[in-house]
């Protein structure tokens, strides 16, 4: 998909793909929200529902192109799986909150679930909403950090250093669980529990996971596939 479009991003597409695999294949049910905070990750979030039967062969060759449903970032309002128009980053926890808190005041069912990236988290905007969520008690609310160490311009430590997050959340009070973001067992634990929240899950990645000479390398935040790359990507993405 993304090399057909000739578009970058895929590193960390592919470092929060398990996490979204398992969220929506195991532990998301009825009345859960999810919401893609991290939304140039909209690649994996498309692939993610195409396996779910909810999007078509047809729309993932459109990818990125005219007249296309699946944008760079998800546009919103034509599935009900993709609520808002996120990427602007900092913005989605805000909304996640928003969410939350709906369902509290309305005495609704369902959790909602927000998956962010570690980089903005040097916005301020979600400082703010996390104040909120817990001064609310939003119980049904999960933020997940898709915690790779990079972002468009170096690693985060470079950039605006923000370790430890776990320390940090903690010192709000709100309960953080460390995990490997590549172990579905321990991801689908994680998810799943039903730790009164608002809680948060540190789910620690590699970007470009999964393909040699993209993982941990900052320019595969951006970078499109040469054909050559694209077709060792298969082949290392296909071998058992």
């Amino acid at each position: 998909m993304h090399f057909e479009s000739g578009v970058g991003h895929i590193g960390g597409n592919l470092s929060c793909l398990d996490t979204l695999m398992v969220l929506h294949h195991q532990v998301l049910k009825k009345d859960d929200q999810f919401i893609l905070s991290k939304g140039h990750a909209a690649g994996a979030l498309y692939v993610t529902l195409w396996s779910l039967g909810k999007i078509k062969d047809d729309d993932l060759k459109l990818f990125h192109k005219e007249s296309t449903k699946l944008s760079g970032h998800p546009a919103p309002r034509w599935m009900e799986e993709i609520i808002f128009a996120t990427g602007s980053l900092g913005h989605g926890f805000s909304l996640a909150a928003g969410l939350a808190l709906a369902k509290k005041l309305k005495g609704g069912s369902g959790r909602v679930f927000c998956l962010a990236s570690d980089g903005e988290w040097q916005e301020g905007s979600n400082w703010e909403a996390l104040i909120f969520s817990l001064h609310q008690k939003l119980i049904p609310l999960t933020l997940i950090i898709d915690l790779n160490g990079l972002q468009g311009f170096g690693t985060t430590k470079e950039v605006a250093g923000m370790e430890s997050l776990t320390e940090k959340f903690r010192s709000f009070g709100m309960p953080v669980e460390e995990i490997d973001g590549h172990d579905l067992k321990a991801l689908q634990k994680a998810l799943d529990q039903n730790t009164p929240g608002p809680r948060a899950i540190i789910s620690r990645t590699t970007k470009g996971n999964g393909v040699s000479f993209m993982e941990d390398k900052m320019e595969w935040h951006y970078l499109p596939m040469s054909e050559a790359q694209y077709q060792q990507a298969v082949q290392e993405m296909e071998k058992p």
